[in-house]
């Protein structure tokens, strides 16, 4: 084996004090210039890589910032977690992410592993992780959450402006004369699904109209439960014009299975989705949905942990939302 370089070894080469290498290593107190550069120039010449393990110690700080998503496979998380990568870059922080994949015993799992791994600090990313075990988090590292609200820890949550931008959507579709709006939901327990659900009875309500029950079904926030769901509606034979799914993958599904049906998008029903996923612009026809940028949450996000980290109290101001019209809607026909 290779006898990695040591501090010592830096030192005789760069022809300084091994506790000047250290103070260089760990930027805790000022070092001349001259000796800085011929101790950078001797760690290169060496590939000299420092245990990070040890810096931690030195430091008091790991430098790691846990992410607990809730699926890595997921575009909406996917975009969330380049932005907060884009708004760690250059921090000295990196990120370490785990996944929950939906599942209760597997978010706490996750939980206790990026804990254990001594972060100092966490991003959480939706989930159903309770609240009373957050705040305990939050007790002994910072705590910022995208996607979700915590009860007593609201300033540490970047909020979406979820019931407006879903008040947009239907509005949009009554515009245009649909009356029969479906509705796919989320999961009834996330508070998203319970704003956009209001948001959507909202607009019918401004428009002096009331929404038929049977025409919202739920789904699971993935690209199969909205095909599901839309098999659901098909099934219990009741009319409808428009779709407003919660979320851009769901509506993926129900093109799908309005395709299969032989239904046409926007010919025989129009199709609203929410978040923007890159690939609604591309899909066929490009869908009409409503924009949250993902990126800027999870830049955001970051933003706002360096900040907590660096002794400060972040500004986590809410996350405006915008319908973005493209050519999945159209006036209704007859």
């Amino acid at each position: 084996m290779v006898k990695q370089p040591t501090v010592t070894d830096i030192a005789r080469l760069a022809h300084v004090s091994p506790s000047t290498v250290s103070r260089v290593l760990t930027g805790n107190s000022p070092v001349h210039p001259e000796k800085t550069a011929a101790v950078l120039a001797a760690i290169e010449q060496l590939n000299f890589r420092p245990n990070l393990a040890a810096r931690a110690l030195v430091r008091g700080k790991s430098m790691a910032i846990g992410i607990l998503t809730q699926s890595i496979a997921s575009q909406f998380y996917g975009e969330i977690a380049q932005g907060i990568e884009e708004g760690l870059a250059g921090t000295g922080y990196q990120p370490v992410f785990a996944s929950g994949q939906w599942q209760a015993a597997e978010e706490q799992a996750a939980l206790h592993l990026l804990i254990a791994r001594q972060i100092d600090g966490l991003i959480l990313l939706g989930g159903d992780h309770p609240n009373d075990g957050l705040i305990a988090v939050n007790a002994q590292i910072p705590l910022i959450a995208v996607g979700r609200t915590i009860a007593d820890l609201e300033q540490r949550c970047i909020k979406v402006a979820n019931r407006e931008g879903a008040f947009q959507a239907v509005k949009h579709l009554i515009d245009l004369g649909h009356r029969r709006i479906a509705h796919i939901t989320g999961f009834p327990i996330h508070k998203d699904t319970f704003e956009r659900r209001l948001g959507y009875e909202e607009a019918f309500a401004a428009a002096g109209l009331l929404p038929d029950e049977r025409l919202v079904v739920e789904g699971s926030y993935t690209e199969q439960s909205g095909l599901i769901a839309l098999e659901a509606l098909l099934a219990r034979g009741i009319h409808f014009s428009a779709i407003f799914a919660a979320n851009d993958q769901m509506a993926y599904g129900a093109r799908l299975g309005l395709y299969r049906h032989g239904l046409r998008v926007p010919e025989d029903v129009s199709l609203v989705g929410f978040d923007d996923l890159i690939g609604s612009a591309y899909s066929t026809p490009p869908m009409t949905t409503v924009r949250q940028n993902m990126l800027e949450q999870g830049r955001h996000a970051a933003c706002g942990m360096v900040t907590l980290l660096a002794g400060e109290s972040p500004n986590l101001t809410p996350i405006a939302t915008e319908l973005v019209i493209r050519e999945s809607t159209a006036r209704i026909r007859g």
